[in-house]
């Protein structure tokens, strides 16, 4: 576990195990990288005229047994040139440093702050960027390892900085300190595998998470989703053991008369496809089918913590989708909570189907907006891969609004298009709708075309379609587990809720 301090202090006052440091990549080749703390840079000047130390983004070199103004070890951390420094480098030069100091194996580390950058407004925004680094590749899911029960020793990261009581800095640690947090938080949900991370469990442990804060968290039972008619998510639970459950999550910041944003993530715990089942070959990733609705419950946790002065309302459909003697046949037809019917010609297009009655009840609510989030399709990855998340909206101003969360955030998005030849390809032959396109490609829009259709009129949506982003970024993204969870779209939901 790493503990992460704040301290308002001057570097050349504490000693340590491991000193920290920046280093900047120089603007020309032929020049030397330049390191920010300046008794370091004179001390390691044959270094960095030598070249060892580059400057370049994510780099860490250790220099064991330095023996240097008080500490043991020096770490160098590159930041790449300063004209490209970034709050998205800071945040994985902080990552960086995290493997650093486990291949040091050294329990405690301060960070010279200071130097950074001149910039006040930057230097609270890079200190937030660097504690989710911290924290972010911190993570790790092992507490299924009976080799791993065993007591291990903190790891004790120190930011140090003159500017430690500047209310901006404190603040950024703290909000860092929280995202990151709730996005681990996310992580976990879709790491645990779907044995134990069941309906139910997802509920509990939502209800959990909410304990001490200003979130009301209830679970709705089978008896009570019949009896809301919720046909789709019914429809999908059929052919499972497990009971599903609807999550409703519920935080007033504001006064009650202001209108609530409201998310909705899919909370699919395994699926397996039902009927039309899936190949056997990385089926057990299909664990990972509910990361939308825990990156809503991340989403939700972090608002609360953070205590913003909106109201916010979430739901989260749970259930598994297996091919049980009872469950939903090609071909069957169910209806949505608003009354449209849609034929089911793919079992495993079944996260639309869920969705459907949560963006109903959704609407219902009268929200300000609506943003829904699910690992959906498997045309977004195929358009787009693990570096973007693909987003689909017909709204300019939440357009808008999403574009500035996503740049604040950190987290890549791409808008991708949605229009009515869309909307069309997803008419049913025997019902209203069908689950699946009428026409070739475009797969991940016409799922998109398909949600819109439980969206209340004149009601700002967007669709978040995480399938390429939500686990197995860590060849992208040096803070994310090489094979687990992201906890993606987590630190954008709360930039973008931060703007109502």
């Amino acid at each position: 576990m790493t503990q992460v301090h704040l301290h308002a202090k001057d570097i050349s006052t504490l000693t340590g195990q491991t000193l920290v440091v920046f280093s900047k990549a120089a603007s020309q080749k032929d020049k030397p990288a330049k390191i920010t703390h300046t008794e370091t840079a004179k001390a390691l000047a044959e270094t960095i005229s030598d070249k060892i130390v580059s400057g370049s983004a994510s780099e860490a070199i250790s220099f064991r047994e330095a023996r240097f103004l008080g500490f043991r070890h020096v770490i160098c951390v590159g930041l790449g040139a300063e004209s490209k420094i970034s709050a998205e480098s800071v945040r994985q030069a902080a990552a960086a440093l995290i493997k650093e100091v486990k291949s040091l194996k050294t329990t405690e580390a301060f960070v010279h702050f200071d130097g950074v950058t001149a910039s006040k407004k930057e230097s609270a925004e890079f200190m937030q960027a660097f504690v989710e680094g911290l924290h972010l590749a911190s993570y790790s899911f092992d507490e299924l390892k009976s080799s791993d029960k065993k007591t291990k020793e903190d790891i004790q990261i120190h930011m140090v900085t003159k500017s430690g009581k500047d209310k901006a800095i404190a603040q950024a640690f703290h909000e860092g300190t929280i995202l990151a947090a709730c996005s681990n938080f996310a992580k976990r949900l879709g790491d645990m595998p779907g044995n134990l991370m069941t309906p139910t469990a997802l509920a509990d442990e939502a209800i959990r998470a909410a304990k001490g804060t200003a979130l009301k968290v209830t679970a709705w039972d089978k008896k009570r989703i019949e009896k809301e008619k919720m046909g789709g998510l019914l429809g999908v639970a059929a052919g499972s053991a497990q009971e599903p459950r609807f999550i409703v999550m519920e935080y007033f910041g504001a006064a009650k008369t202001k209108k609530p944003i409201a998310f909705v993530g899919k909370g699919l715990t395994f699926d397996t496809g039902g009927i039309s089942i899936k190949p056997s070959a990385k089926m057990e990733e299909m664990k990972y089918d509910m990361c939308g609705g825990a990156a809503v419950i991340g989403t939700m946790l972090a608002i609360s913590q953070l205590k913003l002065k909106i109201n916010a309302v979430a739901y989260v459909p749970a259930t598994e989708n297996m091919p049980g003697s009872r469950a939903t046949k090609p071909g069957d037809v169910h209806t949505a909570r608003n009354g449209k019917t849609f034929e089911i010609n793919n079992t495993d297009a079944e996260g639309r189907l869920i969705l459907s009655d949560a963006l109903c009840y959704a609407s219902e609510q009268k929200p300000e907006i609506i943003i829904d989030t699910a690992t959906l399709t498997g045309a977004i990855v195929v358009a787009l891969g693990n570096v973007h998340t693909g987003y689909f909206t017909r709204n300019s101003p939440l357009k808008s609004k999403i574009e500035k969360a996503a740049t604040k955030s950190g987290e890549l998005v791409w808008n991708m298009p949605l229009t009515d030849y869309h909307v069309k390809d997803m008419k049913g032959t025997f019902a209203d709708l069908s689950n699946v396109s009428s026409a070739n490609g475009a797969g991940s829009a016409t799922a998109a075309a398909f949600l819109e259709q439980f969206v209340g009129e004149g009601i700002p949506w967007a669709h978040f379609d995480i399938a390429g982003t939500a686990w197995a970024c860590g060849n992208r993204l040096n803070y994310c587990s090489a094979k687990g969870a992201t906890g993606v779209m987590v630190r954008t939901f709360v930039e973008i809720a931060k703007q109502y």
